[in-house]
């Protein structure tokens, strides 16, 4: 058997600081596999106050990009979207440290402090204040319900 190919999803958490100058330094694992396969531009935004989204640059072009829907900007919801996130969000570069500066606004919003929790979800990151985390999942715990629609999401082998 060969070896395989290290994955090349953000998956995982691991507790971080930001300094005083609001930058954070991220985890190590994730900023391997995000300079390895994105580069060092990233989107910064925050789609919800409650947590920070990091997205690859390209992930984030790719995701809000409306070249193949003609027009899709031109939807309220979509333009309302758009609005949210640029207003909030702005391109940096991990710097040579592995570091990524996160605005003072984005920070107040989403609660965030010295200790962060860095959350890998497959192609960008979450950074959370970690009480606001813990008490997001304790309030709104996994139902059956959800189980069993996240079981239809998930495609299935051939069955013979």
């Amino acid at each position: 058997m060969g070896k395989e190919a290290p994955s090349q999803q953000l998956i995982g958490s691991y507790s971080a600081r930001l300094d005083h100058s609001g930058r954070l330094k991220i985890p190590e694992k994730f900023r391997d596999i995000i300079e390895k396969s994105y580069g060092q531009d990233v989107f910064v935004t925050s789609l919800t106050d409650e947590a920070i989204q990091i997205y690859p640059l390209s992930v984030w072009e790719e995701m809000t990009s409306v070249a193949s829907e003609g027009a899709l900007h031109l939807r309220p919801d979509v333009r309302k979207f758009l609005l949210r996130v640029n207003l909030k969000g702005s391109h940096h570069q991990i710097d040579a440290k592995g570091r990524l500066l996160i605005n003072q606004t984005l920070r107040e919003k989403a609660r965030l402090n010295n200790e962060v929790e860095v959350i890998g979800l497959n192609n960008h990151l979450e950074i959370w204040n970690k009480d606001v985390l813990n008490s997001v999942i304790e309030e709104k715990p996994l139902s059956e319900q959800d189980f069993e629609s996240i079981a239809r999401l998930v495609p299935r082998g051939k069955t013979e």
